[in-house]
Protein backbone atom coordinates (compact mmCIF):
# COMPACT_ATOMS: atom_id res chain seq x y z
CA UNK A 1 0.00 0.00 0.00
CA UNK A 2 1.36 3.43 -0.93
CA UNK A 3 2.09 6.08 1.69
CA UNK A 4 -0.76 8.17 0.28
CA UNK A 5 -3.19 5.29 0.82
CA UNK A 6 -1.84 4.65 4.32
CA UNK A 7 -2.20 8.34 5.18
CA UNK A 8 -5.84 8.41 4.06
CA UNK A 9 -6.58 5.15 5.85
CA UNK A 10 -5.09 6.48 9.10
CA UNK A 11 -6.97 9.76 8.69
CA UNK A 12 -10.29 7.96 8.15
CA UNK A 13 -9.83 5.44 10.97
CA UNK A 14 -8.74 8.20 13.36
CA UNK A 15 -11.68 10.43 12.31
CA UNK A 16 -9.33 13.28 11.53
CA UNK A 17 -6.74 12.52 14.23
CA UNK A 18 -3.22 11.19 13.65
CA UNK A 19 -1.25 9.36 16.31
CA UNK A 20 2.38 10.51 16.22
CA UNK A 21 5.64 8.77 17.14
CA UNK A 22 8.22 10.60 19.31
CA UNK A 23 10.71 12.66 17.30
CA UNK A 24 14.02 12.92 19.20
CA UNK A 25 16.63 15.52 18.20
CA UNK A 26 20.27 15.71 19.40
CA UNK A 27 22.35 18.88 19.67
CA UNK A 28 26.13 18.60 19.55
CA UNK A 29 26.58 21.72 21.73
CA UNK A 30 24.14 20.69 24.50
CA UNK A 31 24.16 18.46 27.59
CA UNK A 32 20.80 16.74 28.22
CA UNK A 33 18.89 17.71 31.35
CA UNK A 34 17.31 14.21 31.38
CA UNK A 35 13.75 15.38 32.03
CA UNK A 36 12.01 14.43 28.77
CA UNK A 37 11.36 10.82 29.82
CA UNK A 38 13.94 9.18 27.57
CA UNK A 39 15.55 6.08 29.08
CA UNK A 40 18.85 6.96 30.83
CA UNK A 41 20.78 4.68 28.44
CA UNK A 42 19.37 6.41 25.35
CA UNK A 43 20.33 10.08 25.67
CA UNK A 44 23.32 9.36 23.40
CA UNK A 45 21.52 6.78 21.26
CA UNK A 46 22.77 8.41 18.04
CA UNK A 47 26.40 8.31 19.17
CA UNK A 48 28.63 10.73 21.01
CA UNK A 49 29.61 12.53 17.81
CA UNK A 50 25.99 13.65 17.38
CA UNK A 51 25.74 14.95 20.94
CA UNK A 52 23.08 14.28 23.55
CA UNK A 53 19.36 14.13 22.85
CA UNK A 54 17.90 17.11 24.66
CA UNK A 55 14.93 17.90 22.42
CA UNK A 56 11.71 16.18 21.41
CA UNK A 57 9.95 17.85 18.49
CA UNK A 58 6.14 17.85 18.51
CA UNK A 59 3.72 18.02 15.59
CA UNK A 60 6.65 18.93 13.37
CA UNK A 61 7.04 19.02 9.59
CA UNK A 62 10.28 20.98 9.98
CA UNK A 63 13.63 19.22 9.44
CA UNK A 64 16.30 19.83 12.07
CA UNK A 65 19.43 21.63 10.88
CA UNK A 66 22.22 19.78 12.64
CA UNK A 67 24.95 19.99 10.04
CA UNK A 68 26.30 17.30 7.69
CA UNK A 69 25.55 14.41 10.09
CA UNK A 70 21.83 15.23 10.32
CA UNK A 71 19.74 12.09 9.81
CA UNK A 72 17.01 11.66 7.23
CA UNK A 73 13.77 13.31 8.39
CA UNK A 74 15.42 14.32 11.68
CA UNK A 75 13.02 16.59 13.56
CA UNK A 76 10.01 15.58 11.46
CA UNK A 77 7.13 13.89 13.26
CA UNK A 78 5.85 10.60 11.86
CA UNK A 79 2.28 9.36 12.00
CA UNK A 80 1.63 5.77 13.03
CA UNK A 81 -0.45 4.13 10.29
CA UNK A 82 -2.87 1.23 10.91
CA UNK A 83 -0.30 -1.36 9.77
CA UNK A 84 2.34 0.13 12.06
CA UNK A 85 4.36 1.85 9.33
CA UNK A 86 5.68 5.32 10.17
CA UNK A 87 5.02 8.03 7.58
CA UNK A 88 6.37 11.60 7.81
CA UNK A 89 3.74 14.10 8.91
CA UNK A 90 5.04 16.35 6.12
CA UNK A 91 3.81 13.78 3.58
CA UNK A 92 0.41 13.70 5.26
CA UNK A 93 0.20 17.51 5.07
CA UNK A 94 1.07 17.44 1.37
CA UNK A 95 -1.44 14.67 0.70
CA UNK A 96 -4.38 16.12 2.65
CA UNK A 97 -3.74 19.86 2.53
CA UNK A 98 -6.83 21.77 3.64
CA UNK A 99 -8.54 18.54 4.76
CA UNK A 100 -6.00 18.40 7.59
CA UNK A 101 -5.03 22.02 8.22
CA UNK A 102 -8.14 23.89 7.09
CA UNK A 103 -8.39 26.32 4.18
CA UNK A 104 -7.17 29.33 6.18
CA UNK A 105 -3.75 27.83 6.94
CA UNK A 106 -3.36 25.80 3.76
CA UNK A 107 -4.27 28.59 1.32
CA UNK A 108 -1.89 31.06 2.96
CA UNK A 109 1.09 28.85 3.76
CA UNK A 110 0.75 25.62 1.77
CA UNK A 111 2.27 23.77 4.75
CA UNK A 112 2.03 23.36 8.52
CA UNK A 113 4.01 26.51 9.40
CA UNK A 114 4.67 25.84 13.10
CA UNK A 115 5.85 23.13 15.47
CA UNK A 116 6.64 22.79 19.14
CA UNK A 117 9.37 21.04 21.10
CA UNK A 118 10.59 20.10 24.53
CA UNK A 119 13.98 21.71 25.08
CA UNK A 120 15.82 20.03 27.95
CA UNK A 121 19.35 21.31 28.58
CA UNK A 122 21.28 20.86 31.82
CA UNK A 123 22.84 24.31 31.57
CA UNK A 124 22.17 27.59 29.75
CA UNK A 125 22.43 28.11 26.01
CA UNK A 126 24.58 30.84 24.47
CA UNK A 127 23.08 34.27 23.85
CA UNK A 128 21.72 33.73 20.35
CA UNK A 129 19.28 35.09 17.82
CA UNK A 130 16.64 33.80 15.43
CA UNK A 131 16.53 35.83 12.25
CA UNK A 132 13.66 38.00 11.13
CA UNK A 133 11.96 37.17 7.84
CA UNK A 134 14.04 39.54 5.72
CA UNK A 135 17.33 38.01 6.88
CA UNK A 136 16.12 34.40 6.96
CA UNK A 137 15.01 34.67 3.33
CA UNK A 138 18.61 35.34 2.29
CA UNK A 139 19.48 31.75 3.24
CA UNK A 140 16.19 30.22 2.03
CA UNK A 141 14.71 29.95 5.50
CA UNK A 142 11.86 31.54 7.43
CA UNK A 143 11.98 33.94 10.31
CA UNK A 144 11.43 32.32 13.67
CA UNK A 145 9.17 33.70 16.40
CA UNK A 146 9.01 31.38 19.39
CA UNK A 147 7.36 31.12 22.80
CA UNK A 148 8.32 29.41 26.06
CA UNK A 149 6.33 27.63 28.75
CA UNK A 150 7.87 25.73 31.67
CA UNK A 151 5.65 22.69 32.45
CA UNK A 152 5.63 21.63 36.11
CA UNK A 153 5.55 17.94 35.10
CA UNK A 154 8.96 18.18 33.39
CA UNK A 155 10.79 20.32 35.94
CA UNK A 156 11.56 18.04 38.85
CA UNK A 157 14.93 19.84 38.95
CA UNK A 158 15.98 23.28 37.75
CA UNK A 159 19.23 22.37 35.99
CA UNK A 160 22.40 24.37 36.51
CA UNK A 161 21.18 27.87 35.61
CA UNK A 162 17.41 28.58 35.74
CA UNK A 163 17.81 32.14 34.47
CA UNK A 164 17.44 33.48 30.93
CA UNK A 165 19.18 36.52 29.50
CA UNK A 166 16.97 38.55 27.15
CA UNK A 167 18.11 41.36 24.88
CA UNK A 168 20.31 44.17 26.19
CA UNK A 169 20.18 46.67 29.01
CA UNK A 170 18.49 49.92 27.89
CA UNK A 171 21.23 52.31 26.82
CA UNK A 172 23.44 49.61 25.31
CA UNK A 173 25.04 50.82 22.06
CA UNK A 174 25.68 48.99 18.82
CA UNK A 175 29.39 49.77 19.22
CA UNK A 176 29.46 47.82 22.48
CA UNK A 177 27.77 44.83 20.88
CA UNK A 178 30.02 44.99 17.82
CA UNK A 179 33.10 44.85 20.04
CA UNK A 180 31.78 41.65 21.65
CA UNK A 181 31.22 40.08 18.25
CA UNK A 182 34.71 41.03 17.04
CA UNK A 183 36.11 39.38 20.19
CA UNK A 184 34.22 36.12 19.57
CA UNK A 185 37.36 34.07 18.87
CA UNK A 186 39.34 35.48 21.83
CA UNK A 187 37.67 33.38 24.53
CA UNK A 188 34.79 34.89 26.52
CA UNK A 189 33.38 37.79 24.50
CA UNK A 190 31.29 38.85 27.55
CA UNK A 191 28.19 39.75 25.56
CA UNK A 192 25.88 38.87 28.46
CA UNK A 193 27.56 41.69 30.44
CA UNK A 194 25.35 43.91 28.28
CA UNK A 195 22.19 41.90 28.99
CA UNK A 196 19.84 41.19 31.89
CA UNK A 197 18.97 37.76 33.31
CA UNK A 198 15.50 36.88 34.59
CA UNK A 199 14.80 34.04 37.01
CA UNK A 200 12.54 31.47 35.37
CA UNK A 201 9.30 30.44 37.06
CA UNK A 202 7.69 27.05 36.52
CA UNK A 203 4.16 27.35 35.13
CA UNK A 204 4.83 30.63 33.30
CA UNK A 205 6.36 31.57 29.94
CA UNK A 206 7.88 34.18 27.63
CA UNK A 207 7.32 35.48 24.12
CA UNK A 208 10.51 35.75 22.03
CA UNK A 209 10.10 37.54 18.69
CA UNK A 210 12.71 37.04 15.96
CA UNK A 211 15.59 39.47 16.20
CA UNK A 212 15.68 39.28 20.03
CA UNK A 213 18.85 37.89 21.59
CA UNK A 214 18.22 35.32 24.31
CA UNK A 215 20.27 32.83 26.32
CA UNK A 216 17.71 30.26 27.52
CA UNK A 217 18.13 28.99 31.05
CA UNK A 218 18.05 25.42 32.25
CA UNK A 219 14.36 24.77 32.96
CA UNK A 220 12.84 22.15 30.68
CA UNK A 221 10.84 24.19 28.18
CA UNK A 222 7.82 23.65 25.94
CA UNK A 223 8.52 25.82 22.87
CA UNK A 224 5.81 26.53 20.28
CA UNK A 225 7.53 28.26 17.35
CA UNK A 226 7.43 29.02 13.66
CA UNK A 227 8.60 26.26 11.32
CA UNK A 228 12.27 27.15 11.05
CA UNK A 229 15.59 26.13 12.57
CA UNK A 230 17.36 29.39 11.71
CA UNK A 231 19.74 30.84 14.33
CA UNK A 232 23.17 32.29 15.08
CA UNK A 233 25.13 32.16 18.34
CA UNK A 234 26.46 35.56 19.47
CA UNK A 235 28.08 34.35 22.74
CA UNK A 236 31.47 32.64 22.55
CA UNK A 237 31.66 30.98 25.99
CA UNK A 238 28.78 29.57 28.01
CA UNK A 239 28.83 27.25 31.02
CA UNK A 240 32.62 26.93 30.55
CA UNK A 241 32.15 25.61 27.01
CA UNK A 242 33.59 27.30 23.91
CA UNK A 243 31.04 27.94 21.16
CA UNK A 244 32.43 27.19 17.66
CA UNK A 245 32.88 30.28 15.50
CA UNK A 246 30.92 28.51 12.76
CA UNK A 247 27.77 29.02 14.86
CA UNK A 248 28.35 32.78 14.92
CA UNK A 249 28.08 32.79 11.13
CA UNK A 250 25.38 30.12 10.88
CA UNK A 251 22.59 31.12 8.48
CA UNK A 252 24.65 34.08 7.28
CA UNK A 253 24.80 34.63 3.48
CA UNK A 254 28.19 33.60 2.12
CA UNK A 255 29.00 37.13 0.99
CA UNK A 256 28.32 38.41 4.53
CA UNK A 257 30.54 35.98 6.46
CA UNK A 258 33.09 38.09 8.33
CA UNK A 259 30.85 41.18 8.16
CA UNK A 260 30.17 42.13 11.79
CA UNK A 261 27.95 45.01 10.70
CA UNK A 262 25.62 42.48 9.07
CA UNK A 263 25.35 40.63 12.39
CA UNK A 264 24.24 43.92 13.95
CA UNK A 265 21.61 44.35 11.22
CA UNK A 266 20.05 41.01 12.22
CA UNK A 267 19.27 42.44 15.67
CA UNK A 268 15.89 44.11 16.23
CA UNK A 269 17.33 46.94 18.27
CA UNK A 270 14.05 48.40 19.54
CA UNK A 271 12.87 45.10 20.98
CA UNK A 272 16.23 44.24 22.52
CA UNK A 273 16.49 47.43 24.58
CA UNK A 274 12.78 47.67 25.43
CA UNK A 275 12.62 49.08 28.99
CA UNK A 276 9.23 47.32 29.39
CA UNK A 277 10.48 43.94 28.25
CA UNK A 278 8.85 42.01 31.11
CA UNK A 279 5.52 43.78 30.72
CA UNK A 280 5.51 43.07 26.97
CA UNK A 281 6.99 39.55 26.84
CA UNK A 282 6.31 37.66 30.11
CA UNK A 283 3.25 35.37 30.14
CA UNK A 284 1.26 33.96 33.03
CA UNK A 285 -1.49 31.49 32.11
CA UNK A 286 -4.84 33.12 31.28
CA UNK A 287 -8.14 31.17 31.53
CA UNK A 288 -9.75 30.56 28.13
CA UNK A 289 -13.22 30.96 29.68
CA UNK A 290 -14.53 31.70 33.19
CA UNK A 291 -13.13 29.03 35.50
CA UNK A 292 -16.44 28.25 37.22
CA UNK A 293 -18.13 27.45 33.91
CA UNK A 294 -15.25 25.26 32.73
CA UNK A 295 -15.04 23.32 35.99
CA UNK A 296 -18.78 22.63 35.87
CA UNK A 297 -18.12 20.96 32.51
CA UNK A 298 -15.22 18.88 33.83
CA UNK A 299 -12.17 20.78 32.68
CA UNK A 300 -9.90 23.81 32.95
CA UNK A 301 -8.11 25.41 30.02
CA UNK A 302 -5.56 28.22 29.90
CA UNK A 303 -3.77 30.18 27.24
CA UNK A 304 -0.07 29.69 27.98
CA UNK A 305 1.37 31.30 24.81
CA UNK A 306 -0.69 34.20 23.56
CA UNK A 307 1.42 37.28 22.76
CA UNK A 308 2.49 36.18 19.26
CA UNK A 309 0.24 36.06 16.20
CA UNK A 310 2.60 33.48 14.64
CA UNK A 311 1.93 30.65 17.10
CA UNK A 312 -0.11 30.05 20.25
CA UNK A 313 -0.62 27.32 22.84
CA UNK A 314 -3.02 26.12 25.54
CA UNK A 315 -2.82 23.89 28.59
CA UNK A 316 -5.90 21.69 28.98
CA UNK A 317 -6.79 19.82 32.19
CA UNK A 318 -9.59 17.24 32.38
CA UNK A 319 -10.60 16.80 36.01
CA UNK A 320 -10.42 13.33 37.63
CA UNK A 321 -13.22 11.00 36.62
CA UNK A 322 -14.76 13.53 34.23
CA UNK A 323 -15.53 13.62 30.52
CA UNK A 324 -15.40 16.81 28.49
CA UNK A 325 -15.99 17.76 24.87
CA UNK A 326 -13.45 20.38 23.80
CA UNK A 327 -13.73 22.52 20.67
CA UNK A 328 -10.92 24.52 19.11
CA UNK A 329 -10.74 26.86 16.12
CA UNK A 330 -7.93 25.31 14.12
CA UNK A 331 -5.72 22.27 13.68
CA UNK A 332 -3.26 21.57 16.47
CA UNK A 333 -0.62 19.23 17.78
CA UNK A 334 -0.97 17.93 21.33
CA UNK A 335 1.24 16.20 23.87
CA UNK A 336 0.22 14.49 27.12
CA UNK A 337 1.81 15.74 30.33
CA UNK A 338 -0.13 13.81 32.97
CA UNK A 339 -2.84 11.19 33.38
CA UNK A 340 -4.51 8.64 31.11
CA UNK A 341 -7.83 8.16 29.33
CA UNK A 342 -9.37 8.36 25.87
CA UNK A 343 -9.39 10.92 23.05
CA UNK A 344 -12.36 10.24 20.73
CA UNK A 345 -11.91 6.61 21.74
CA UNK A 346 -8.14 6.59 21.10
CA UNK A 347 -5.78 5.77 24.00
CA UNK A 348 -4.22 8.61 25.99
CA UNK A 349 -1.24 7.66 28.12
CA UNK A 350 1.53 9.59 29.83
CA UNK A 351 4.65 7.39 29.85
CA UNK A 352 7.12 7.76 32.68
CA UNK A 353 9.99 6.42 30.54
CA UNK A 354 10.46 5.94 26.78
CA UNK A 355 13.09 3.92 24.95
CA UNK A 356 14.60 5.47 21.83
CA UNK A 357 12.53 4.20 18.89
CA UNK A 358 9.62 3.12 21.07
CA UNK A 359 6.06 4.16 20.19
CA UNK A 360 3.75 5.92 22.64
CA UNK A 361 0.14 7.05 22.99
CA UNK A 362 0.99 10.53 24.27
CA UNK A 363 1.11 12.61 21.08
CA UNK A 364 -1.56 13.33 18.43
CA UNK A 365 -2.29 15.77 15.62
CA UNK A 366 -5.91 16.93 15.30
CA UNK A 367 -7.33 18.23 12.01
CA UNK A 368 -9.23 21.49 11.84
CA UNK A 369 -12.63 19.91 11.14
CA UNK A 370 -12.27 17.51 14.03
CA UNK A 371 -11.05 20.28 16.34
CA UNK A 372 -14.02 22.48 15.45
CA UNK A 373 -16.51 19.60 15.81
CA UNK A 374 -14.99 18.88 19.20
CA UNK A 375 -13.00 16.02 20.70
CA UNK A 376 -14.36 14.00 23.60
CA UNK A 377 -11.78 13.34 26.30
CA UNK A 378 -12.45 10.80 29.06
CA UNK A 379 -10.34 10.86 32.20
CA UNK A 380 -10.22 7.25 33.38
CA UNK A 381 -8.58 8.08 36.72
CA UNK A 382 -10.62 8.97 39.79
CA UNK A 383 -7.67 10.77 41.38
CA UNK A 384 -5.31 12.19 38.74
CA UNK A 385 -6.10 14.91 36.19
CA UNK A 386 -5.34 14.60 32.49
CA UNK A 387 -3.07 17.47 31.46
CA UNK A 388 -2.10 18.14 27.85
CA UNK A 389 -0.42 20.95 25.92
CA UNK A 390 -1.69 22.06 22.49
CA UNK A 391 0.04 24.26 19.90
CA UNK A 392 -1.76 26.08 17.08
CA UNK A 393 -0.84 27.77 13.81
CA UNK A 394 -0.72 31.49 12.99
CA UNK A 395 -3.55 33.95 13.67
CA UNK A 396 -5.56 31.61 15.86
CA UNK A 397 -9.16 32.84 15.34
CA UNK A 398 -10.08 32.27 18.98
CA UNK A 399 -7.11 34.29 20.23
CA UNK A 400 -7.70 37.06 17.70
CA UNK A 401 -11.27 37.70 18.95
Amino acid sequence: MSNASLIRQAFAEGNGIFRLAPAWVPRSFCIPGRRIKLHPDDYYALGGVRGGIDERWLGSTTPADNGPLTGKNEGISHLVTPNGKLVPLSEAVNELGAELLGKRIWNKYGCWPVYSKFFDNLGPLPHHIHHREQHAKLVNQRGKPECYYFPPQLNNHNGHFPYTFFGFEPGTTSEQVRECLVNFTKGDNKITNLSRAYRLEVGTGWDVPPGVLHAPGSLCTYEPQFASDVYAMYQSLVDDQIVPESLLWKDCPKDKIGDFDYLLEVIDWELNVDPNFVQNRFMRPVPVKPLTAMRENGYEEYWICYRSQAVSAKELTILPGRTAKIRDHGAYGMIMMQGHGKLNGMPLETPSMIRFGELTFDEYFISENTAESGVTIINQSSTEPIVMLKHFGPQNPELMQ
